[in-house]
């Protein structure tokens, strides 16, 4: 089941593991420095569109970030 906070937990991991802040993720997204930590606090969840961006840039699997799966 689906869950903000293990989508938080993960897209903070990924972003420091590629050594980003998140005002660079943020640039890549269009949005906000806030939106990104509401994502990562699990208070916030994104698009779509943007969802697919995330997974595209950190080249893993919407599951893996969804925290559907373990797997990346």
């Amino acid at each position: 089941m689906f869950r903000k906070e293990i989508f938080g937990k993960r897209l903070l991991a990924l972003r420091k593991e590629n050594g980003e802040t998140q005002t660079q993720l943020a640039q890549l997204l269009g949005v906000g420095k806030t939106q990104i930590s509401e994502m990562e606090n699990g208070n916030a969840f994104t698009t779509l569109e943007k969802l697919v961006l995330i997974c595209e840039h950190y080249h893993v699997s919407s599951d893996y970030l969804l925290g559907l799966s373990d797997e990346s």
